[in-house]
């Protein structure tokens, strides 16, 4: 039977704490007394009985877990303990990569998040998914089809490392469909770190990452810092040399959780990571309050996903503090859930030698004002309001002395306790830029979330044929449904997700419209390998970013008896260079679905119903196999005649754009099927399905899993 009088230790055990959060002392701590089920606790009495207790328990666990701290005290990785803001950065974002000059713009890139939140401390390049899958190209492959390849990463890193940011690079598990390396991934990743000057490692999908990147790394004489996406699975051992890590967003509940590794290992630098939220203040209150990152993740595979207005300017002065007084969070001397004044405000101390610093936040959808939190009084000590950027003089009565302010709702307080000696080396001037920002309220600013707008790549008319130009089919005048939706991985049917068509109000998943088509002709079959020599022969074409360019020909031809299969190797650039040499345009992606489907919304070009011999053969192997004859399966004739639409190659047609972002739309699928993982991009035989590929450079956006055909205006 539950005794009555049950006390929060006897909670705290009574909880599993092996899960990512720790117990609260009570529900809401400042209260007297706090219902906890039947039987009514007295918090205020119990919290210095709970702490003692947790300490006790963290004493223990590390015991247990062989905790080693010697990683933690090296001063080469000592960055990490002030590492609290991390961009997840897209290689393909316009911001880090302008295409029209082919040059990487790192400046700008940080001159926009300095601007709207104060910055990085460190981003990791993100060049692998969700692209990964269109070829057999694997995670090692595609680090060297950046443009300008490690030479040109390694440069990269260096002007992140000039503006004081440091740079992690990716590493997946999951990735064993593709091509197959000839060494572990740990050797692999030590080498491309050791070229290019990487600070750390991400482990995507890792749940710790191993010991044995640390070791390889350190043979090569570059240390790095591991950031496994989470470790709850994999146990707290890695805390030994794991010295960050992710964590999913945190419970939005009433009461603010304690992360259970910054806790067990208070230099362990989580970072909390909600990629889809539109409403940060939450996983901004858990990091003050616990003392640990964010990571400020705004394109999202390609999705964007920005900081509003007052989450931008409120992250802004959490980092501010957070880096200014980095030594103080980092210590086991922290106090979470120091006793407030108000209900629903919730504090940590942070002490220190020379000064103490209290956060606070407010839970409550309404603003908190008066006396928030009583500390300590220290004779000759200076009290500072650090949110909002001024001295105080707090009350003091019986040893105490009284903190009042006013918290916004959903909004954050720092008080700062120096004694009459302690260092205020640039103090003022860091006062002076927090009251600068706190002249605006958090609730003046926008909390409107709006989805990025894109804009559909215009396309130049060809002239106006008479009849369908040899080897083209003439595709009718019709009004069609045009009924498609993206297979895009992430994103689930959120607002901005996939592409927005032009008469759409903002890019969505789901797309249906009924839909004029005036008359066009398209290419039977895809462009061949023979068709784009001739091409080259007359042309001279030579693109000025030649890396990858038809890297499946064989001395600058094609292979022999590779003649009349797919171009490929090709990117949108090429394919739009072949179609303006021969008169011709890319198809619509509507032109290309019409001439697949007709109008009777089928499935596949030839009917409802897969048929083996319409397409060629699936390849589960982790190699691309050759890609068969553009005539070879001509059981797979759309009602119109045209050849090849699916299973063959995928296949260009439209570009869309955001501020940030470029994607193509691919058409058709190819026969290509890496296995192991649901995360490699996914294939769309259906007429009713789209791929949506994200574009960087032609070095990384060509594909041998891509190809094209060509439309003209009748």
């Amino acid at each position: 039977m539950t005794s009555p009088h049950r006390t929060t230790s006897d909670i705290k055990f009574s909880h599993a704490l092996t899960g990512p959060y720790l117990p609260p002392p009570g529900k809401v701590p400042g209260w007297p007394f706090q219902e906890m089920g039947r039987w009514t606790i007295n918090v205020a009495g119990a919290a210095d009985e709970w702490l003692i207790g947790l300490r006790e328990w963290r004493r223990e666990h590390r015991l247990r877990i062989g905790l080693d701290d010697s990683l933690y005290t090296r001063a080469d990785l000592a960055w990490s303990q002030a590492n609290f803001v991390h961009a997840l950065t897209m290689v393909e974002d316009l911001f880090f990569y302008d295409p029209a000059t082919g040059r990487y713009t790192v400046g700008r890139y940080l001159d926009d998040l300095e601007a709207r939140f104060g910055g990085v401390d460190s981003v990791l390049l993100w060049y692998i998914y969700p692209n990964i899958g269109i070829d057999d190209r694997g995670q090692f492959d595609l680090v060297h089809d950046l443009p300008g390849g490690l030479d040109g990463l390694k440069q990269v890193i260096a002007d992140f490392h000039a503006r004081g940011v440091k740079v992690f690079l990716p590493t997946m598990p999951w990735d064993h469909g593709t091509r197959e390396g000839d060494a572990p991934d740990w050797e692999r990743m030590a080498d491309i770190v050791a070229a290019v000057g990487a600070d750390g490692i991400n482990g995507d999908t890792y749940s710790g990452v191993p010991r044995a990147f640390h070791v390889a790394c350190e043979a090569r004489g570059v240390p790095v810092v591991l950031q496994p996406e989470s470790t709850a699975q994999a146990g707290d051992h890695i805390l030994s040399w794991n010295l960050q890590s992710w964590t999913k967003r945190v419970p939005n509940e009433s009461i603010p959780a304690v992360v259970k590794l910054k806790w067990v290992e208070p230099r362990h630098i989580v970072q909390i990571e909600n990629r889809w939220s539109r409403e940060r203040w939450s996983d901004l209150q858990h990091a003050f309050f616990n003392g640990i990152g964010y990571v400020a993740w705004e394109n999202v595979f390609g999705f964007v996903n920005q900081l509003t207005d007052r989450d931008a300017a409120a992250l802004r002065r959490v980092a501010a503090i957070q880096r200014r007084y980095a030594p103080l969070l980092v210590t086991d001397n922290w106090i979470p859930y120091d006793r407030t004044l108000q209900a629903g405000v919730f504090a940590s101390r942070f002490p220190g030698a020379d000064a103490t610093l209290w956060t606070l936040i407010n839970r409550q959808e309404f603003a908190v004002a008066g006396e928030q939190i009583a500390v300590a009084h220290v004779e000759g000590a200076a009290y500072v309001d650090l949110w909002n950027g001024k001295p105080v003089t707090p009350r003091i009565a019986g040893g105490l002395a009284y903190f009042e302010t006013e918290l916004e709702a959903h909004g954050f307080a720092a008080l700062l306790q120096l004694p009459a000696t302690g260092d205020r080396a640039g103090l003022d001037a860091f006062l002076a830029e927090m009251a600068a920002q706190a002249a605006t309220p958090l609730a003046e600013r926008s909390a409107v979330w709006a989805s990025a707008q894109q804009q559909l790549t215009p396309v130049m008319q060809t002239k106006a044929y008479a009849t369908a130009p040899d080897g083209m089919v003439a595709i009718p005048a019709a009004t069609i449904d045009f009924a498609v939706h993206g297979i895009v991985i992430e994103g689930y049917a959120a607002e901005g997700v996939d592409v927005q068509y032009p008469w759409e109000p903002n890019a969505r998943r789901f797309h249906h419209h009924r839909l004029p088509i005036d008359a066009f002709a398209i290419d039977r079959f895809p462009v061949t390998n023979a068709e784009f020599a001739t091409f080259v022969d007359a042309s001279g074409y030579a693109p000025a970013d030649t890396h990858n360019f038809l890297r499946h020909w064989t001395d600058g031809r094609p292979t022999p008896g590779s003649e009349r299969q797919p171009v490929v190797w090709v990117g949108l650039e090429d394919a739009r260079a072949y179609a303006a040499w021969a008169g011709k345009r890319l198809p619509r992606e509507w032109e290309w679905h019409y001439a697949a489907q007709a109008d009777d919304g089928r499935r596949y070009p030839w009917g409802n119903d897969w048929r083996a011999d319409a397409a060629p053969p699936p390849s589960l192997d982790r190699i691309m196999p050759a890609l068969a004859d553009v005539d070879a399966h001509p059981a797979g004739a759309s009602p119109f005649g045209v050849m090849a639409m699916t299973g063959h190659v995928w296949q260009w047609t439209d570009e869309y754009r955001d501020r940030h972002v470029r994607a193509a739309v691919l058409r058709g699928g190819s026969p290509y099927q890496p296995h192991s993982s649901h995360w490699y991009f996914p294939q769309g035989y259906a007429l009713d399905q789209h791929g949506k590929y994200l574009l960087m450079a032609p070095s990384k956006d060509r594909s041998g899993g891509i190809g094209f055909r060509c439309a003209v205006d009748l």
